[in-house]
């Protein structure tokens, strides 16, 4: 799918997030981008031309892809929608399991075997 309108991405990323709610990831990217060449960049630049950047998010299941635009003016008012549909959608994640690290690490320790400290010169 090409690149998509804030509002139609937002709707596509919610019905991306329920098929995958039981099994299955989403990855989301996030990077800057000012949707011309480097070519076209330099020669703005050399001309004096500011040049404008974007947000560019894209966001795939691993078998439909989908992306947007923002600029910065919109940028506010689609984060607060994004952050609210995120905060919808992470009810599905799993608990990490805790390891106890503490006990093999202190075992080791406690003989001093393994300790290479240097002697202090008087």
């Amino acid at each position: 799918m090409g690149l998509l309108q804030p509002d139609p991405f937002l709707n596509e990323l919610t019905s991306m997030f329920e098929r995958n709610r039981d099994k299955g990831s989403v990855w989301v990217t996030v990077k800057r981008s000012s949707m011309k060449s480097k070519s076209q960049k330099n020669k703005m630049a050399t001309a004096g031309e500011p040049v404008e950047y974007r947000c560019l998010i894209r966001a795939t299941d691993g078998k439909k892809k989908i992306s947007t635009t923002v600029g910065a003016k919109d940028h506010q008012r689609f984060q607060a929608s994004y952050a609210t549909l995120l905060k919808a959608h992470m009810a599905a994640l799993k608990k990490r399991e805790r390891k106890d690290k503490k006990k093999g690490v202190d075992g080791d320790r406690k003989d001093g075997a393994g300790s290479t400290k240097k002697p202090k010169r008087v």
